[in-house]
């Protein structure tokens, strides 16, 4: 697997992917960010505080065209961790997970400024200004 740094943050992929579309509805607002989310399935106990290391299962899809660009649960993938709260994940990930609960998984819509911004990710096909759709499931938070 491996982690790639693109426009100072730490990209989220490890490798090709397959397609999938869906459709979602979002009940959740971040406070100061577009982003927003829907709870899934909730989780008890710790949540997710800036600083911790947050080791989670995601699955990300472009909302413009439905193609999935990554996804820790494709074969020969693991788990992603990463620093929550600092800024080395897009804005929409890195402040949409935060306040999760350990078992959470929440769906994420992430706009482009919050994500790939205006330039997008051409090479995995996050095109310039494009949305993304996030699964989140937290799995371990220390």
């Amino acid at each position: 697997s491996v982690a790639i740094l693109a426009q100072g943050k730490q990209c989220l992929f490890r490798g090709p992917l397959g397609d999938s579309a869906g459709t979602m509805a979002y009940a959740g607002a971040l406070p100061g960010y577009k982003t927003t989310y829907e709870t899934i399935k909730e989780g008890s106990g710790q949540t997710v505080a800036k600083g911790a290391t947050v080791t989670v299962h995601a699955t990300g899809i472009v909302k413009q065209t439905g193609k999935k660009f990554w996804s820790t649960k494709d074969p020969g993938q693991q788990p992603f961790q990463y620093q929550a709260g600092m800024g080395k994940v897009i804005t929409g990930w890195d402040q949409g997970c935060l306040g999760m609960k350990l078992g959470e998984t929440r769906k994420l819509l992430i706009p482009a400024e919050e994500g790939y911004g205006a330039q997008g990710f051409p090479a995995w096909g996050i095109p310039p200004g494009g949305s993304l759709d996030f699964e989140i499931e937290v799995l371990k938070i220390q």
